[in-house]
């Protein structure tokens, strides 16, 4: 097999960092307008079970960030033997609750919990990740809803660097229900002709190169390389994975061949620095919509 050998080209980086940073500072002002109108600060309680390292660490990050725009933080951080009734139990709760907006259960659930049953006892106007059947199904009938956060981080960078993506070919690989399913429902509603690759295509570098926007989210490092990209396509990278190097650190690196792919592609988002930050500014997002949801606000439009 042939990759591309680096050339002079090199493509934009796009920024998600910047991008999440701006919409912070719109959210921070919104939730103020939002607190002068009704009284109400929006509160976002985050669910852990385990301990997973990495898991807390993103929980923490969630945590000040809803802090960082003025809404209201409640954390659950239980443990590794809690039963799917207890689990539930505490959602219930927080369904009940009239200072939590949102509910986000993080997810993997550890075994014996079954995550579809947790997330859809989560009430619809509080489904801050998206991901339950009300909400998913809304989407899919391109009615407005609650929008899963990474996909939604990824349409907004898409209009950000591309405006108008009606008739563009977008290519996704990958067809999970966290972000290859939402996200190729979102791009339709944009205008564009969406293929889905997944682990059974074949042929998949010939399609990959067809595709004027190519979005991957399998957590398979390396797996596109730069002779599976159109030149000038736009390349949006949500696969994660952690390395560890030789010196015994880790480092994050995405899905997409990154050496390769700069010069190849027109534009081109980093991992990290591209779309992780705009899932947890999304979160936030949703939860302010899912505050005014609830005080009785026609839910918006993507």
């Amino acid at each position: 097999m042939t990759h591309s050998s680096p050339s002079s080209h090199k493509a934009s980086l796009i920024d998600g960092k910047a991008y999440a940073a701006s919409l912070y500072t719109r959210i921070r002002e919104d939730i103020i307008s939002f607190h002068e109108q009704y009284g109400i600060t929006p509160g976002l309680a985050v669910v852990l079970v385990g301990n997973d390292p990495a898991s807390e660490i993103y929980v923490r990050n969630k945590a000040l960030q809803t802090h960082h725009v003025g809404m209201r933080s409640f954390m659950h951080m239980l443990p590794e033997t809690t039963s799917e009734s207890e689990l539930l139990t505490l959602i219930k709760q927080l369904n009940a609750d009239p200072a939590v907006h949102g509910i986000l259960v993080q997810l993997p659930l550890p075994s014996g919990i079954e995550a579809h049953r947790v997330i859809n006892t989560i009430l619809p106007q509080k489904d801050v990740d998206g991901l339950g059947e009300v909400n998913i199904g809304r989407l899919a009938s391109n009615r407005p809803g609650i929008i899963p956060c990474t996909p939604l981080g990824c349409v907004l960078l898409l209009r950000d660097q591309l405006g108008d993506m009606k008739g563009q070919h977008a290519v996704v690989i990958g067809c999970s229900h966290l972000v290859g399913k939402p996200l190729a429902l979102l791009l339709l509603a944009e205008g564009c002709t969406v293929s889905i690759a997944h682990i059974h295509t074949r042929d998949i570098k010939v399609l990959t190169q067809q595709a004027d926007i190519l979005i991957t989210a399998t957590g398979c490092h390396g797996l596109v390389r730069g002779d599976w990209i159109k030149p000038g396509a736009t390349v949006i990278d949500v696969g994660i994975t952690r390395l560890q190097t030789e010196e015994g650190k880790s480092r994050i690196v995405g899905d997409v061949f990154f050496d390769e792919a700069v010069h190849v592609a027109g534009r081109i988002t980093p991992v990290p620095g591209g779309i992780g930050p705009m899932t947890i500014a999304c979160l936030l997002e949703n939860t302010l919509t899912a505050a005014r949801i609830q005080v009785g606000k026609s839910l918006p439009c993507v």
